[in-house]
Formats: C-alpha cells, structure tokens, sequence
C-alpha cells in the first residue's frame, strides 16, 4: 500500500508541471551605452586673477553597468578676462553607479591641453600656443531627464599640467549640460 501511495504522489506531482512557471534569465542583453552631449565650462585657470569659460563635448561609453571610459574636449576660450586660453583633449576610465534617476561617477583621464595667450594682450602683441601632457581626476552627478536626455548637473576636474615652466599648472575646471544617450 505504501507503494502505491508514493507511486501515485509522484504521479501527481509530474502531472502538475504543467501548470508551473518557470523563471529564465534572460539570454540577449546590450553590450554598452553610449552617450554623447555637450556643455558650457566655467575654469579657474591657476594662471592670472579671473575665472575663464568655453564649451566642452564629451562622450561616455559604459562596457558594464558600473565602469566605462570617458572623452573630454573642453575648448575654454570664448570669455577669457585675462586673454589666455586653455583647451584640452582628455580620455579615461570612468567608474559610476546609479542611485534612482542619478548616476554619480568618479573619473581619471589622461591626454594633452593647449595653453594660449591671445594677441594683443598684457602678455604681449603676439599671439602664442603652447601643448602640454596633462592629467585629470574628477566626478559629477548625470541626472536622467528622459529615456534619451541625460542632464550633467555638475562635473569638476583637478587637472595637473606637470609640464608647463616653473611648477606647472593645476587648473580646476566645471561643466553642466545635457547629452543625448543611446540606450
């Protein structure tokens, strides 16, 4: 008897599969994300009394959820009291997290800028530019606006220009703007 109990509860039990659910892990998932933007930069040149400004484009590609790398073009010459400029070309790794609709991040990038003295100026009635390797380590807060829109509510670099005469230069530079990501 006991047999045929336990013969007719497996029975029962295999009968019911049928009616079960089952959960998958879903096999397709994207390979990254993509953004792209631009935005105005405001920076404090460590060279002269007064801030500068310009425009800056950047472009993040995440590989995973958390890390990514970043690439940086600041172009801050467009209000220069002091008639320099400093534009720079920079790319790195880029380590961020999400948090609801904002992704704070952490960034180090590496690359060469662009120090420029403008014509005529207090530095004299010849324009120059010079190029410099460079480094910067920095973070900011992407604010999710929409599915496409992300807003860069605040971006801050400490870059180090080793290489420029005397004991370099060590600017710090700030960013806002929006950027359109491909999801």
């Amino acid at each position: 008897m006991k047999l045929h109990t336990l013969i007719g509860c497996f029975a029962c039990v295999l009968g019911l599969t049928t009616w079960s659910h089952a959960q998958a892990v879903p096999t397709a998932t994207r390979s990254g994300s993509l953004q792209i933007g631009g935005g105005v930069t405001y920076a404090r040149p460590d060279y002269g009394p007064k801030g500068i400004a310009g425009l800056t484009i950047y472009g993040d590609y995440d590989f995973t959820r958390h890390l990514g790398v970043e690439g940086d073009m600041h172009f801050v010459n467009l209000i220069t009291p002091t008639d320099i400029s400093e534009d720079t070309y920079l790319i790195g790794p880029r380590y961020r997290f999400h948090y609801n609709r904002f992704t704070p991040y952490a960034k180090a990038l590496f690359g060469f800028g662009r120090f420029g003295y403008q014509a005529p100026s207090q530095y004299g009635n010849k324009a120059s530019t010079y190029t410099y390797g460079l480094m910067s380590f920095g973070g900011g807060v992407d604010l999710r606006a929409t599915k496409h829109l992300n807003v860069r509510a605040f971006d801050f670099e400490y870059q180090d220009w080793p290489g420029y005469r005397g004991k370099g230069l060590s600017p710090v530079v700030m960013t806002v703007g929006v950027a359109y990501s491909f999801r």
